[in-house]
């Protein structure tokens, strides 16, 4: 790749051993659930010192379940962040409980137990907060919220498999934590996801719901000398096959080293936007409390600025826009621009940059170069 081509806003790192694995997983009888899925399983629960995994095919049916198996659902409301990936409120609607926006802290873009505790009501039921960009929200605060007031505590940590704050993982306050392998997360297999806890129970559940209710899995019938299976509840169909998951022991393995360069990569970013005018960014306060999943800055016109940097060759994309002020969330609920103020202003000025273990230091200069020019210089006014 040359100086000028153009420089992809995210690579995964998926390698040999990968593709080792994915024809090892096709040469097995059993394709779907099953061996691959149970060491991609351990390998999460070691690394995150947390009893029980259940790999699911997505972020979003572990977030449904975890909902599902705390019996949330029609006339219960949960509180979400209103500055997320959609994916987080709609799951609540899946569950048939109505999403409750919360504002988030101007400084970091996460929730907090302060704007959770202002959007609590007589319906409320859980909390889900979501460790945005990667940080690790104030779980304990969080926690202490929700024992007071009898809810439920579901972490969505789509972005924070490595964070931890004084040494508290994703998980180890909440009734659950979900995790995303998409294609563009720190470990992936294209599509995928996974719900974490201590909770013995809770993860059986899950892995029940996450197979139509059945008693056993496909592995389990086909795989051993017959025995009759039962319905015990109404389930979905989440579970993880043996091919997506074959990809993802290998990445659980690479993931400090590769989170150790991605540290690197968003020091070098902070120290070379911290006194540039026009540039803000979210504030990590531990390093290790943050995954570095995402380096956003928020930036005025953040458009004009967003089409500047792809003329230059910069990958950049927006992670998100406050999703109370999407149309749906508009019609359906009645949400209107300068009811959550902090999200409103993320929303509109955030601009998220390269950030993968694989860039060298001259790629990350050359992000750092293409910021500078491009809110350093005013566009030029074209004339009518």
């Amino acid at each position: 790749m040359s100086k000028d081509d153009p420089l992809e806003f995210y690579r995964h790192s998926l390698g040999d051993e990968e593709k080792a694995r994915i024809l090892e997983a096709l040469d097995q009888t059993i394709l779907t659930t099953g061996r691959f899925t149970a060491e991609a399983e351990a390998a999460l629960s070691a690394y995150l010192d947390i009893e029980h995994v259940v790999c699911l095919d997505s972020c979003t049916a572990a977030l449904h379940l975890a909902l599902l198996a705390r019996d949330i659902g029609p006339g219960d409301e949960v509180i979400v962040p209103a500055m997320t990936f959609v994916a987080t409120a709609n799951a609540v609607l899946m569950a048939g409980a109505t999403p409750v926006f919360a504002d988030m802290d101007p400084t970091t873009g996460n929730i907090t137990a302060e704007s959770a505790a202002e959007r609590l009501s007589p319906r409320t039921r859980a909390i889900i907060p979501v460790h945005l960009y990667g940080l690790l929200c104030e779980m304990p605060a969080l926690r202490s919220l929700v024992s007071e007031h009898g809810l439920v505590l579901i972490e969505d940590a789509a972005h924070c498999i490595e964070a931890r704050r004084r040494d508290v993982r994703p998980g180890a306050h909440a009734d659950a934590a979900c995790l995303s392998f998409y294609a563009t997360k720190n470990i992936t297999c294209g599509e995928g996801g996974a719900l974490v806890t201590n909770d013995a129970a809770l993860a059986e559940r899950v892995r029940r719901l996450s197979q139509h209710g059945l008693t056993s899995t496909a592995a389990q019938r086909y795989g051993q000398r017959y025995k009759h299976w039962d319905m015990l509840e109404f389930g979905w169909k989440y579970n993880l096959d043996n091919i997506r998951a074959s990809l993802l022991a290998p990445q659980v393995a690479r993931l400090d080293e590769n989170w150790r360069r991605r540290r690197e990569i968003a020091a070098r970013y902070e120290a070379a936007f911290d006194a540039l005018p026009g540039v803000n960014f979210p504030r990590v306060d531990d390093p290790r409390a943050s995954a570095r999943h995402l380096f956003p800055i928020w930036v005025e016109h953040r458009d004009e600025v967003l089409a500047r940097m792809q003329r230059l060759g910069i990958g950049v994309t927006v992670n998100y826009r406050a999703v109370h002020l999407l149309t749906y969330f508009r019609e359906r609920f009645g949400y209107a621009p300068g009811d959550f103020p902090a999200a409103e202003s993320i929303g509109e000025r955030t601009l998220s940059l390269p950030l993968y273990p694989q860039l060298t230091d001259a790629q990350v200069e050359r992000v750092i170069a293409a910021v500078t020019q491009v809110v350093s210089r005013p566009a030029p006014v074209l004339c009518a």
